[in-house]
């Protein structure tokens, strides 16, 4: 056991072969909300990952708190949900493993090759609502942050959802997790109000629009708002729309439901992944390998 870990009396279970004397960072991979992604290589198992450093100013207690907490990844196994590796922490910051995604992050992509086809947003679209269905039904988690940057692709054309928020502790931990993700955030939850499956769903609306327009759909003109202004914009203003004549009704339907802004009408993921478009898509064959 790493010396820093010795004196934490961490729970027996919690998968603790993991520890930084056993890393080898091979390429830093970006920085994202409240942490800094690399690709690494743990020695032992000659296993390559993606470790995510968060650092948390907080008490011992907390961190420990976190590191429970975080044990769900654990079970978490599901084709739409990256693999957990474990956690440990390193002088104050908490290292998460998890497993290794070539092809990177949909913003990432989608800024290189510009917008992205209906049939391979749909495909998106699919394999993020049956990952948000696992997380709810198995494990009653709600992701919180679903936004391009948290929806990885590999080279076989495998589609899997990253960073939910599965540690209470770790999302009142990180500092200015509102700024950035707000972008994403449903109505509902920029007012304050509760968070629920439905809130994820907003999120995927937006995120599926920006990959095919190329570009974030607020304000539909395009003119430079402030963070604020944004937030403001999208609680009072119309809901943005896909142009006419690009994209199929079931498609614009599709994205319209996903954005409806009374959480009480706006379809679940479950609801949404039983919807004409996704089921149609679902049997669809698309090369997502190509893409």
């Amino acid at each position: 056991l790493a010396p820093q870990l010795a004196d934490l009396s961490i729970p027996k279970n919690l998968q603790l072969d993991l520890k930084a004397d056993d890393i080898q960072i091979l390429q830093e991979l970006g920085s994202g909300s409240g942490g800094t992604v690399s690709k690494v290589l743990h020695k032992p198992s000659n296993t390559i990952m993606a470790r995510k450093i968060i650092h948390v100013e907080a008490k011992n207690s907390v961190r420990r708190q976190i590191l429970r907490e975080l044990q769900i990844l654990h079970k978490c196994n599901s084709p739409y949900i990256v693999s957990f590796y474990g956690a440990f922490l390193n002088e104050g910051d908490i290292s998460i493993c998890m497993e290794f995604m070539n092809c990177g992050s949909l913003d990432n992509i989608y800024k290189k090759t510009g917008p992205v086809s209906e049939d391979v947003t749909g495909k998106i679209a699919h394999a993020v609502l049956s990952g948000l269905v696992y997380l709810y039904d198995e494990h009653r988690i709600i992701h919180r942050d679903v936004k391009p940057s948290n929806i990885l692709l590999d080279s076989a054309g495998r589609i899997k959802i990253a960073d939910f928020g599965v540690s209470g502790q770790l999302i009142n931990s990180v500092a200015n997790t509102f700024v950035g993700t707000s972008a994403y955030m449903s109505p509902e939850r920029i007012q304050g109000g509760k968070y629920s499956v439905q809130s994820d769903v907003w999120s995927l609306g937006m995120t599926l629009m920006e990959l095919v327009l190329g570009k974030f759909p607020f304000p539909p003109d395009g003119k430079p708002l402030s963070v604020f202004e944004l937030l403001e914009y999208i609680v009072h203003e119309p809901v943005p729309t896909l142009p006419p004549g690009h994209f199929s009704n079931e498609f614009e339907l599709f994205i319209a439901r996903s954005l409806i802004k009374d959480p009480a009408t706006r379809p679940t993921p479950s609801e949404l992944l039983a919807d004409a478009f996704c089921v149609t898509i679902a049997a669809k064959d698309v090369d997502l390998a190509a893409f």
